[in-house]
């Protein structure tokens, strides 16, 4: 297993910014929604897999739980542990995710010198088709898995269903300052674990060390309750979506998706990425960088 040093993994971080900087628009928002839809099969995924885990104190205490695990740390596990799958296909099939771009495009300017309007025209056209590619995949599951339809078409909710729309109501609860201060700093996090991951996945040339690089710190974060802002562009939309077909409550709907979720996240997973990853990483590796050119 072939593993690169520190300084080359910050130098091959920067050459992957300049490449994707230089992409045109409809190719950056062509791999933006091809990354969109994975990030969304894996917290698909992690929906399914996750359902009928957590149960109540009262089901434990009258020993109604059937059988598994009735533990919430052990659902978040279970979540952390095969959400990563969308990162993996990503990484290893040249899309375009967003988050990671918070940190490969600035490391790229900072190391190449390209400018600042590069980036952000990067971050722009890749998070419009992560947004699509999201939703489409969300529609996908809440039409699929997330219902049943009987012969006259009525849809009726799934226990997968009734998962997904419990999701997309909690991640809309933030509320007030220091609920948006929340899901800022569960923002932060997220991207500081999911820009290591990107970092480790460049560490190996082989696709095995490639996946083992990228899985832990994606389950570190999802299993720690933190806040992706393309995963949320899946988990609530099929929230919303299944409870509208199913005539299900649900506290989530598409202007609280973006004033109590996304955007707070947004900003969080680009500070989270810029600064923890790309800056930090550029300011101690800088001297070693410049000696390798």
């Amino acid at each position: 297993m072939v593993f690169h040093p520190p300084v080359a993994i910050v130098a091959k971080a920067g050459d992957a910014g300049k490449y994707k900087v230089g992409l045109p628009a409809w190719n950056m928002i062509l791999r933006g929604f091809m990354s969109g839809a994975y990030i969304a099969m894996g917290a698909a995924l992690a929906t399914v897999c996750s359902t009928g885990i957590v149960y109540s104190a009262a089901q434990i205490t009258a020993g109604a739980v059937p059988g598994g695990f009735a533990s919430a740390g052990m659902a978040q596990l279970i979540l952390g542990a095969v959400f990563p799958v969308g990162l993996i296909i990503t990484v290893l099939t040249g899309a375009e995710l967003f988050t990671g771009d918070a940190m490969l495009a600035p490391m790229a300017a900072f190391i190449h010198k390209i400018t600042w309007g590069q980036v952000i025209n990067l971050w722009i056209w890749v998070y419009i088709g992560n947004f699509i590619g999201s939703v489409v995949f969300a529609y996908i599951c809440a039409n699929g898995p997330f219902v049943t339809f009987n012969e006259a078409g009525a849809a009726s909710i799934t226990a997968f269903g009734t998962r997904a729309v419990a999701i997309a109501s909690a991640k809309v609860s933030y509320v007030g300052m220091m609920g948006m201060w929340s899901a800022f700093l569960k923002a932060v996090a997220c991207n500081w674990l999911v820009n290591l991951a990107i970092l480790l996945g460049i560490c190996s040339d082989d696709m095995v060390g490639k996946f083992f690089g990228i899985w832990f710190p994606i389950m570190a974060f999802v299993s720690s309750g933190f806040e992706h802002s393309i995963a949320n562009m899946y988990f609530i939309p099929a929230g919303i979506m299944t409870a509208g077909l199913t005539g299900t409550a649900t506290t989530a709907n598409w202007v609280n998706m973006w004033t109590a979720n996304v955007i707070p996240v947004t900003i969080g997973n680009v500070v989270g990425g810029l600064l923890f990853v790309g800056i930090i990483y550029w300011v101690a590796f800088r001297k070693e960088i410049a000696a390798l050119k």
